[in-house]
């Protein structure tokens, strides 16, 4: 019997008075979670949904594809997994369950379950505040070895963000300028169409 099966039949049996705060809590659970197209080797499926939907309000689907469609959330998930050592990934686990700490805290939800427009105003209030800190360092890199102090997590998630996009088929062939190297191979071109012969 799934929740909805619950609510339906606790209001039959109670003549349909169900209270406020009761009728909430049924309909929480009855929420559709994102869908998750990947296995995550490093992620629980509950950082990993949060990653995905993170990096979608970051690089959003438009007439271009999204973060989720050009599989960012794998590589991400890939290169903590491959990649990162022990501590990096203890910090990103830590920036990934205080985020979601405050969504929860903020809008009653766990960030991947929250509406878009609360999605993108806690990426935004994130996003500011780690600018800010960093206003007056030329160099932009306040966080780096030996400045005392941390990446904070939503730059470290929007370079992941984007150094996953721009990598990805979508992203470096619909998004930026794609020029194939090594060119395609033309066994006999006219020498009009060269203009001169090449050197040998």
């Amino acid at each position: 019997m799934n929740r909805r099966e619950v609510l339906q039949r606790t209001a039959m049996v109670l003549g349909y008075a169900i209270t406020g705060p009761a009728l909430t809590g049924l309909l929480q659970g009855c929420k559709a979670a994102p869908d998750l197209n990947y296995t995550p080797a490093f992620f629980t499926k509950e950082q990993a949904l949060l990653v995905a939907e993170l990096a979608e309000v970051l690089i959003p689907k438009t007439s271009t594809p999204g973060a989720k469609d050009a599989g960012v959330p794998a590589f991400i998930d890939g290169m903590l997994h491959e990649v990162y050592p022990q501590a990096d990934k203890d910090r990103v686990i830590k920036g990934l369950t205080a985020f979601d700490e405050e969504a929860k805290k903020t809008y009653g939800d766990a960030f991947a379950l929250c509406k878009p427009e609360e999605q993108k105003a806690l990426v935004k209030k994130h996003h500011e505040e780690a600018l800010s800190k960093g206003a007056g360092d030329a160099s932009f890199g306040w966080w780096r070895a030996g400045s005392g102090g941390e990446k904070p997590f939503i730059l470290e998630m929007k370079e992941l963000t984007l150094i996953g996009f721009f990598t990805s088929q979508p992203g470096a062939t619909e998004v930026l300028q794609y020029n194939q190297a090594p060119g395609p191979f033309k066994g006999c071109v006219p020498l009009t169409e060269v203009g001169k012969a090449w050197a040998t």
